[in-house]
């Protein structure tokens, strides 16, 4: 990108070549017949041919004979991974951008130089701002040397060659002090140093194996970018969706979305969203505006039609959108989320609307067998004037004694549920369409588990937002292993429970329960504020951890005692420094 060399860049420029022989020494001494291969015929690069990036970029990126630019064309990346690196040489390079221009090239690597949908899937949870324990970390060396600073799937949303990939480990080394320690030893929080040692062959140090991993599990080409590259187009969205989203603690809403494109765009669009509470009937009313990159990943921003309240969960919030879109375009899912820890979020599936009957969700997540006259509603579409009970179909030993009503977008059966029914998820049927794993059969509840089963909390003021946490009692019945916390433990949906904190004893005279918070009737805790406190033993700030505990008010254990689950919560200091991309959807 074009922009005046000023003095810091230089000295980064200058680490950086010295970072190289560091990590080169790092490599084993011998070198397998692979890798010289690689060394002697360079991989072949994604040309850039948008005239824009070419003449903004251009100047510092190198271009060759082949079209390719320096770094730029062996890399991909998701729209968030563009979009920071965009930022990296504004704050780095001293690049000069205006918004339209800033836009567009974000639009064309994002989309030419982005992830096939199948790549970006399975580390959407990065860009939705979801908390998840990775499992897509093979050992404690590759843990060590990358997530110290970040999750897992940040490098995974890129796709590099592996010069390139040994480049951006360079990088690290020059731009950050921490960076070196982590790829010579690899230590990671709760890694002891014999593990990794014991795990690294002669003559490799973790970064060695977190490069080889990454060449492996990210490469550059990949069989699925060049499948989707050849067949991606421009997305067909405009139209009519169905959309369902479950809130927690506020649970499931139905409704439709109206998809519009912007003019003289073909990846742009504005939506208008209405939602209603199977709860309570209460509805959401937002407008927005996204752009799908790459065909599908949805990236927007939405807000209520009404002002927001000054509630911090209130649900007519300025929202980011985070969608994958199928490759076919009739289905997405993601999440729409806010706060300033991304903490508050709906999870969004849709569909395109048809004019074929179709089940869209119900307002019952569980029956327990030998139930009688339950009463089940139907959230549906283009339902027709006449319908019977036998149109409905709840599966083996649930029978549907009668429609009580209906109207085209919903039915209300009465259902019975035998005995001798089969515990386990089921699907419901009207005629030609299924809502799979729509609800569950069980016949006890063998316990509660607490969501999230670990949690951080932030402490805040005026100055410093707080980062709150809704928590949900969720009940289980255990599976045929007759274990719980298995796989095929059947999940019954939201238990009525009284919530309370305990105190998690780590010292003695531990008293964190009295200063960290406090835990409302509907599980949501609201942290304290931060600061020294007076009231505490040496003024100390109100961080601390404590347990929250559900008590199942109607389910008992075989000894006729109130069922219970915790969740272990660190009520911690504000992020003062916080690495978002928010910028992505506008």
């Amino acid at each position: 990108m074009r922009s005046k060399m000023p003095g810091n860049f230089v000295k980064i420029l200058l680490a950086s070549f010295v970072a190289l022989p560091l990590l080169a020494q790092s490599q084993t001494p011998q070198a397998t017949p692979s890798a010289d291969a690689a060394k002697a015929v360079p991989e072949e690069g994604i040309p850039v041919t948008n005239e824009l990036v070419i003449s903004r970029c251009g100047s510092c990126h190198a271009k060759d004979e082949h079209g390719n630019l320096r770094r730029i064309s062996w890399e991909r990346a998701t729209p968030e991974g563009w979009e920071e690196a965009i930022k990296r040489m504004g704050r780095q390079q001293g690049v000069r951008l205006t918004p339209d221009e800033a836009h567009s090239i974000l639009k064309y690597l994002a989309t030419d130089h982005g992830l096939a949908p199948e790549e970006a899937k399975p580390v959407m949870y990065y860009a939705e701002r979801r908390v998840q324990d990775e499992t897509n970390i093979p050992n404690d060396n590759v843990r060590g040397a990358c997530t110290n600073c970040h999750a897992m799937a940040r490098p995974l949303s890129w796709r590099r060659s592996p010069e390139d990939w040994k480049l951006l480990a360079n990088t690290h080394v020059a731009l950050y002090q921490a960076a070196e320690e982590s790829f010579r030893r690899g230590l990671s929080f709760g890694v002891g140093l014999d593990r990794i040692s014991e795990a690294v062959p002669d003559g490799v140090r973790p970064v060695d194996e977190a490069l080889a991993y990454l060449g492996k599990t990210a490469p550059l080409h990949t069989p699925e970018w060049a499948a989707w590259h050849s067949r991606m187009h421009a997305p067909k969205l405009s139209g009519q969706w169905i959309v369902s989203a479950y809130i927690p603690g506020r649970g499931r809403f139905y409704g439709s979305m109206d998809v519009e494109a912007n003019n003289g765009t073909d990846d742009e669009f504005t939506t208008k969203v209405k939602l209603t509470s199977v709860r309570d009937g209460s509805t959401i009313s937002r407008t927005g505006h996204n752009v799908v990159y790459a065909g599908y990943a949805w990236r927007g921003r939405s807000k209520g039609t009404l002002p927001a309240h000054p509630a911090p969960d209130d649900l007519a919030s300025d929202m980011r959108e985070v969608m994958w879109v199928s490759p076919d375009q009739s289905t997405a899912e993601g999440r729409w989320f806010w706060g300033q820890y991304q903490e508050f979020g709906f999870d969004v599936k849709m569909q395109r609307a048809s004019a074929n009957p179709t089940l869209i969700g119900v307002d019952r997540t569980s029956l327990k067998t030998g139930s009688q006259t339950n009463r089940v509603r139907l959230i549906a579409e283009s339902l027709p004037e006449q319908l019977a009970p036998a149109d409905l179909d709840f599966g083996a030993g649930v029978k549907v004694k009668r429609v009580v009503s209906h109207t085209p977008t919903e039915i209300v059966a009465e259902v019975d549920v035998a005995a001798t029914a089969v515990p386990g998820k089921r699907d419901i049927a009207f005629r030609h369409s299924v809502l799979q794993s729509a609800f569950a059969v069980y016949d006890r509840v063998d316990y509660i588990k607490v969501t999230p089963d670990s949690a951080l909390s932030r402490l805040g003021s005026e100055h410093h937002p707080k980062g709150y946490l809704q928590f949900e009692a969720i009940g289980y019945q255990r599976g045929m292993d007759g274990k719980i916390n298995t796989a095929d433990d059947v999940e019954l949906g939201p238990v009525d429970v009284k919530w309370s904190v305990e105190e998690f004893y780590s010292v003695d005279n531990d008293d964190d329960r009295e200063f960290v918070g406090s835990l409302g009737e509907t599980g949501f805790f609201t942290p304290a504020s931060d600061g020294p406190n007076p009231q505490r033993k040496f003024s100390r700030n109100n961080y601390g951890d404590v347990w929250v505990v559900a008590t199942a008010k109607n389910e008992k254990d075989k000894d006729g005692k109130p069922l219970t689950g915790k969740s272990y919560l660190v009520v911690t200091v504000p992020a003062y420094m916080q690495w978002d991309q928010p910028e992505v959807g506008q």
